[in-house]
């Protein structure tokens, strides 16, 4: 986010006039498919207290587009870390569901997926009774069945319409060295690749910098080194709020950021070097597009964020003036050019739609959930939330009141002790790494921003830390 003042809110918000159009989710499909699938589980690596696993899913019905597997541990056995797949486990239940570049299974084919896991001892037997998409995978293919048509109003299934979280105690700080005296470690985007988090965030000493930290559980963040990307391509100079992700197309990763008059981006083949990012580039070659600078106002350009379907790309940004910006370009043409920029969502209210966009695709289904950041009527940051069918919407409310917050203090416990009263501008924590920006609707973690309640004076020197939210409602 660019240097501003930061303004307090101590009067009651205006009513907001951002119209959205309500959702009717029609549920249309021809007669069911003929589902059947059978299912190879092994265990080719065992050792005493632990194993690594592999299962290969057979289709034998018809094509599926988007996945889930499940199964049940019969001696205790627990998932730790999965690879092809986003694997969660609850008590003895284990669910597996696709990831974006595997979603689909033609019929006669096959999707792999592994993971580690512990055990005790040796004892490891192999689970039986697995269940693709519902459906028993017993090597026969089920009867076609008749489905009727439904209307469904509300949230997407599989996200709750209200939310509660649990939040961690400060996991990572400021590291001043001799160059970099920082005060704030703030706007962090994440990633979980090769067995590591990947975390990129904002520092400010007199200036804005870039930073990245990483570590294989949160449990180590606090100790993790800090490694300043200025001593990296991307250089010297105004470099704020990234976002990274793998754009699977090109096999690079890239970093998105600001650079105070542009949204610009640095790539790199490895992830884990620091010093191997790339000179910055910018996305738009005349600069701030015109729709922009018709409704900017006293605002500021900021929090770019990049997301794709199957056929574009889309560049989101906010101005702090109650507008949300959206470009698009071709997923062939990425990162060059983006136009057609609109506003995808506006508020009068300014405060109410205020920054820090994100943009996700719930795995497995055709909806697209948007968070984004207010400032509230007692002056606090949080975040409200919507649902869509597709990237361009139309977007329907999920939580997004003080009273039913996607994240807000009111919504949030501290187990350790508050020490915050801020949610703000963070990530979700993703196993997916590309540019659909796939998640999963269980059990959601959210990496975010917060501060000492007492603190205050000039914004960009406010001591910001980063901590973890973990859903605590979640419906599956």
């Amino acid at each position: 986010m660019f240097a501003r003042s930061f303004t307090s809110r101590l009067t009651a918000a205006a009513v907001s006039v951002l119209t959205v159009a309500a959702l009717t989710a029609v549920a249309q499909q021809p007669a069911a498919a003929a589902p059947g699938c059978s299912v190879s589980y092994s265990a080719p690596a065992q050792w005493d207290g632990g194993f690594t696993a592999k299962v290969v899913i057979t289709n034998l019905g018809d094509p599926v587009d988007g996945w889930t597997l499940t199964w049940s541990f019969g001696a205790g056995q627990q998932v730790r870390q999965a690879w092809n797949a986003d694997v969660r486990q609850s008590g003895s239940e284990v669910t597996a569901r696709n990831v974006s570049y595997n979603r689909t299974i033609r019929t006669g084919g096959e999707v792999e997926f592994g993971f580690n896991g512990a055990s005790t001892g040796a004892n490891n037997p192999h689970p039986t009774g697995f269940s693709l998409n519902g459906t028993r995978c017993t090597g026969d293919v089920v009867p076609t069945t008749t489905t009727t048509t439904t209307t469904t109003t509300g949230p997407v299934p599989g996200l709750p319409s209200s939310f509660s979280w649990s939040s961690s105690g400060q996991l990572i700080s400021p590291k001043p060295d001799s160059t970099h005296a920082n005060v704030a470690v703030k706007d962090p985007s994440v990633v979980y690749h090769d067995g590591k988090y990947h975390v990129f965030a904002s520092t400010y000493t007199d200036g804005y910098n870039l930073m990245y930290t990483s570590f294989r559980d949160w449990s180590e963040a606090p100790n993790a080194t800090h490694h300043y990307l200025d001593r990296s391509g991307i250089g010297t100079g105004y470099r704020a709020a990234p976002q990274v992700f793998y754009f699977a197309p090109q096999r690079l990763w890239y970093l998105v950021y600001q650079t105070g008059d542009n949204a610009s981006y640095s790539t790199t083949s490895n992830i884990s070097d620091p010093l191997s990012w790339s000179t910055p580039k910018q996305f738009y070659a005349n600069g701030m597009p015109q729709i922009i600078r018709d409704n900017i106002g006293e605002g500021y350009w900021v929090d770019f964020w990049t997301v794709c379907d199957t056929a574009k790309c889309y560049l989101f940004s906010s101005d702090d003036n109650g507008h949300l910006y959206r470009s698009e370009t071709t997923l062939a043409q990425f990162p060059q050019g983006f136009g057609n920029t609109v506003i995808a969502m506006e508020d009068s209210d300014r405060y109410r739609l205020f920054e820090a966009a994100n943009v996700y695709k719930i795995a497995g289904k055709d909806q697209w959930l948007l968070v984004h950041e207010a400032i509230g009527t007692d002056g606090r940051r949080w975040f409200r939330s919507w649902t869509a069918p597709g990237i361009t919407g139309p977007w329907t409310a999920l939580a997004d009141t003080e009273s039913n917050p996607f994240a807000r203090a009111n919504n949030v416990t501290f187990p350790g002790g508050r020490w915050t009263q801020d949610i703000s501008h963070g990530e979700m924590v993703r196993t997916n790494v590309d540019q659909n920006m796939e998640i999963s609707p269980c059990r959601l973690s959210y990496l975010y921003q917060g501060m000492d309640p007492d603190a205050g004076g000039e914004y960009n020197r406010l001591p910001w830390r980063l901590g973890l939210l973990t859903q605590t409602n979640s419906p599956c």
